[in-house]
């Protein structure tokens, strides 16, 4: 029960100056994604090298080309089961359950990969897909619930949030990736476990000073939520019967299964953006700004398109191709997408206040993430120089990497930080949670198209592969620049 202090605060966050001169429950939000990341990064660094290990070396024995395309396609299911949590958040759950069942969820999946048994490496995998899909979107939205629409700190508050994200990014590869690598995988999957676990407990203790959880926005009634569970179950089990049986006719290998998760990855923003500018619960002025809003959707696409190569074909780059010792002490090739994160959790503060310092003088939302395109472009543009001309067995310079990580970080905060604020802003009411769970399927789309340019991989020369990437962000950040006065105009109220 709230007594009369924390209901005042409950509905009036934006006085709530506690944390930072930010409200308290940023910090708990804070510590639930610092936690997750740990865990969920933590593992990723080490997945694809998992796959590609020999099973000799406990590994699955899998092709550098194959590892790449089955963790990206791994990472467009996690977000595209976004869309799924957000719909249980604002039709059964709300944000608060919906996030504390991922968190459980993801604990589980990642105690399940500390066994090694390859067969509970997919189970664990499917649990983290449905819990991080239930929670990445909500606590994202629950961020915004602190603050109202026309509070300044808005921004600043996501980008000390997405601080709290990149320091369990920057230390989940340390960890995950100094088990995996030296001890075995699985040592460093039992790792992203625990750290799972004190996220969901921080979260339950920091409950109180969240935004009052008035439960689903647009709740079920009793006979829809027993109707749509009927047909959940029912549609869940006809795709396990058709793979089940479709593998046992030999029609079903990895590559087919990645290559119809990435078909799903393009279908669904198509209908879910259909849905919602045809759906007589969204308002002729909350339509006008959803159309804005897919320009940055598509941007966020390209960008990540870059961001993403970290857990792929970047990972491969510094175990093959860099030198991973400093003064004559070697370190896990993993420890490289700890770079990233250590930019972002020092890049972010400054941003932050930068955002604050300016107040309304500083750019408009879309001429940031404009900014964010160009910085993407240039980090693959980076490595089209010291990979120019060679293949096979070479070694670049260790600064290429951090300066390519560099251009990622920055062009990371300015791209999720703007992109989250504007999508708590832009999203019609009834869809609060789904809108936040439909920017994370632009990071799905960006997931599936990778799993198939990954494939390119080794197949032709790396500085063509870059470049070509490289090449394409910049010339979308030209044309963002081009679209700014119409985005200007179509995106009140934001600014």
């Amino acid at each position: 029960m709230l007594n009369s202090a924390d209901t005042k605060r409950s509905e009036a966050p934006g006085l709530d100056r506690s944390f930072f001169g930010h409200p308290r429950g940023l910090m708990t939000l804070f510590g639930t994604e610092t936690w997750e990341r740990f865990s969920f990064l933590g593992m990723q660094a080490i997945l694809a090298l998992y796959f590609a290990a020999a099973v000799a070396d406990g590994g699955l024995g899998m092709a550098k080309n194959t590892a790449s395309s089955v963790v990206a396609a791994y990472g467009t299911l996690v977000y595209l089961l976004s869309v799924v949590g957000g719909w249980v958040a604002d039709r059964v759950l709300g944000s608060y359950h919906a996030v504390l069942h991922g968190g459980i969820l993801i604990a589980c999946g990642h105690y399940a990969m500390a066994v090694p048994a390859p067969a509970m490496t997919w189970v664990g995998l499917g649990l983290i897909i449905i819990g991080t899909g239930f929670l990445k979107p909500n606590v994202s939205t629950m961020v915004g619930q602190l603050y109202a629409t026309d509070d300044e700190r808005r921004d600043a508050g996501f980008a000390l949030y997405y601080m709290g994200i990149n320091i369990g990014a920057f230390l989940g590869p340390l960890v995950s990736g100094w088990l995996g690598q030296n001890w075995g995988w699985h040592w460093g999957f039992s790792a992203a476990a625990i750290g799972m676990t004190f996220g969901v407990v921080q979260y339950v203790l920091g409950r109180g000073g969240l935004a009052r959880d008035h439960g689903p926005v647009n709740p079920l009634r009793p006979a829809e939520r027993s109707r749509y569970l009927r047909r959940t179950l029912t549609a869940a089990a006809a795709v396990a019967a058709l793979g089940v049986l479709m593998w046992a006719v030999g029609r079903l290998t990895l590559q087919r299964g990645v290559d119809a998760i990435t078909l799903v990855s393009v279908l669904a923003p198509v209908a879910y953006f259909a849905v919602m500018f045809r759906s007589p619960e969204v308002t002729a002025e909350e339509r006008g700004r959803l159309r804005p809003y897919l320009v940055l959707f598509c941007a966020s696409v390209v960008f990540n398109l870059v961001l993403f190569s970290s857990y792929t074909t970047l990972a491969f780059l510094a175990l093959d191709h860099v030198d991973n010792s400093v003064l004559g002490w070697s370190f896990p090739s993993s420890w490289w997408q700890s770079v990233l994160g250590v930019i972002e959790v020092l890049a972010a503060p400054v941003v932050a206040a930068l955002w604050v310092r300016l107040g309304r003088r500083q750019p408009h939302a879309s001429r940031k993430i404009a900014y964010s395109l160009f910085a993407g472009g240039a980090a693959f543009l980076l490595l089209v120089l010291p990979t120019a001309g060679k293949s096979g067995e070479y070694r670049v310079a260790a600064l290429w990497l951090v300066g390519c990580y560099l251009f990622m970080g920055i062009g990371d905060i300015l791209l999720e930080t703007t992109g989250m604020s504007a999508t708590t802003k832009l999203a019609p009411r009834h869809f609060a949670s789904q809108t936040m769970a439909l920017w994370f399927l632009s990071l799905a789309l960006a997931q599936g198209i990778s799993a198939q340019l990954v494939r390119l991989y080794g197949e032709i020369p790396d500085a063509a592969y870059y470049g070509s990437i490289g090449l394409f962000a910049v010339l979308c950040g030209i044309v963002l620049c081009t679209l700014l006065p119409w985005m200007r105009r179509t995106m009140h109220p934001v600014h």
